[in-house]
């Protein structure tokens, strides 16, 4: 009795398990996952790139528009 029990829940278990592992390889979760993770890199990559553009304008002096003298047909970039 107490065997089938163990069987009964470990089959339980495990057909839980399998479905929870099927549903995440469904296309629609895989590409939302992957579409998630391009978002979180190009975060990182924005950043990361707006970090050092403003360690280079401190280091070089360019901390405004107003103390580089631009000629007035060049944009900033920023």
């Amino acid at each position: 009795m107490i065997r089938r029990l163990f069987y009964m829940a470990l089959g339980a278990y495990l057909a839980t398990w399998v479905q929870r592992r099927l549903r995440a390889l469904k296309p629609d979760h895989v590409a939302r996952r992957a579409a998630d993770q391009v978002r979180g890199f190009a975060a990182d990559v924005r950043d990361q790139a707006w970090s050092r553009e403003t360690e280079l304008r401190v280091r070089y002096g360019l901390d405004s528009v107003s103390t580089t003298q631009l000629p007035p047909n060049v944009r900033d970039g920023r």
